[in-house]
């Protein structure tokens, strides 16, 4: 039952995050663009998801503690199942960019929940499960763009791609109708009191607990250099001379990279402790940042995304796993959206503070002031959390 329910809600993330980043990138600025989108109000319409995020990756983790995760889970699949239906009715941006925030409710109230969903599966896998959870995510995330802008350039029709999108939430809503309810239902729990009290207090817990926060904020700090990277190494990318595809290879040799290694780095994280493994993840991250940015020629750019993808592979799966080990079980829906909110928080604040340091400092000083936070971050985790240990029942052997 454990091992269905896992490959159940891998494959309907990835679908749901297929479809999702198909309505993303990059269909989303031309068709703002040919709405008539200024550049400022282009620049909103794409980050609109991402608001979405900050303020309902909370409050829809921990509802899912009270309600049960396979409710929210199929309401966030609604999300991903019924705006993009409307995307062809759109016929000016105000319109596009109110439609944004309401499909962005879909990975807000999805994926914290997918995630706490996967932890309450089995503790002594936790980390190799959140990795291949977070790789087929990944996946997801980078074909999405592919699909989108295949579709595009041979239907020349944005109807066309957003119903493709509709028709893959479709498939993502029939995945969770399909999810049998984790082994550890909240409602198991005997906890006390009506569900308005039960979500206040699960949220009250986790806000209180330190290392969760801490912990979240070491992935915020992480992602304000990884958005940074994203958002720039384009523009660094083609001052230095490469082309189209030699950036795309850049990237996409990342996200190769990470997807490869999450399902093995989370076992580690399971074998030899959450700490070490996060640690290292961010000293490999706050390498990568000023290699990457003082790089010429494809050789090195690779070699640097190589090293940020092995970073970020590090950190991801050993954070979420962390975080879950570190509040009770009927907890981690409210974990999930604490720590949701914050890595949008430093994913969107990325691009920004970039965008603002590049202009007075260039991009080697800038990379290097963000490796810096990041390093900083390392400390700081290093020096104030203890992680817990798990029970030697829990514990897996190593082969």
């Amino acid at each position: 039952m454990t091992a269905n329910a896992f490959l159940a809600i891998v494959l309907a993330s990835l679908t749901a995050r297929l479809g999702y980043q198909m309505a993303r990138s990059p269909v989303l600025p031309q068709f703002a663009a040919d709405l008539g989108a200024a550049p400022e109000l282009l620049g909103l319409i794409v980050g609109a998801s991402t608001v979405t995020g900050v303020f309902l990756k909370l409050p829809a983790g921990a509802l899912s503690d009270v309600l049960g995760r396979r409710r929210m889970l199929i309401a966030g699949a609604l999300f991903f199942t019924l705006p993009p239906f409307f995307y062809p009715l759109i016929a000016e941006p105000y319109g596009l960019l109110a439609l944004r925030f309401v499909h962005g409710t879909a990975t807000a109230v999805f994926s914290p929940v997918a995630a706490a969903y996967v932890a309450d599966l089995a503790r002594a896998e936790r980390g190799a499960r959140l990795g291949t959870f977070s790789a087929a995510n990944d996946a997801g995330a980078a074909l999405g763009p592919l699909a989108g802008g295949a579709i595009l350039f041979w239907s020349a029709s944005y109807d066309a791609v957003y119903l493709t999108v509709a028709a893959l939430g479709v498939l993502a809503l029939a995945a969770a109708i399909a999810l049998p309810a984790p082994p550890a239902a909240q409602a198991a729990t005997g906890e006390d009191g009506s569900r308005a009290e039960r979500f206040r207090r699960g949220l009250a817990e986790v806000l209180r607990t330190p290392p969760v926060l801490i912990a979240a904020a070491v992935e915020a700090a992480m992602y304000l250099g990884f958005g940074a990277f994203l958002g720039f190494l384009p523009l660094y990318a083609e001052a230095q001379g490469l082309n189209e595809a030699a950036i795309g290879a850049v990237l996409a040799a990342q996200v190769a990279v990470a997807i490869a290694a999450k399902p093995v780095t989370g076992r580690v994280s399971d074998w030899i402790g959450r700490k070490p493994v996060i640690v290292l993840g961010l000293i490999a991250c706050a390498a990568a940042l000023p290699l990457v940015f003082r790089s010429q020629g494809l050789g090195p750019l690779l070699a640097g995304a190589a090293l940020l993808g092995i970073g970020v592979a590090l950190v991801t799966p050993a954070t979420n796993a962390l975080v879950a080990d570190l509040v009770k079980r009927h907890r981690l829906g409210a974990a999930m959206g604490v720590f949701g909110t914050i890595w949008d928080i430093g994913e969107a604040m990325g691009p920004i503070a970039t965008g603002f340091l590049l202009g007075r400092l260039g991009y080697a000083t800038t990379f290097d002031v963000l490796a810096g936070v990041t390093l900083g971050a390392a400390f700081v985790f290093a020096v104030t959390v203890r992680t817990p240990s798990a029970p030697a029942v829990d514990r897996p052997t190593p082969p």
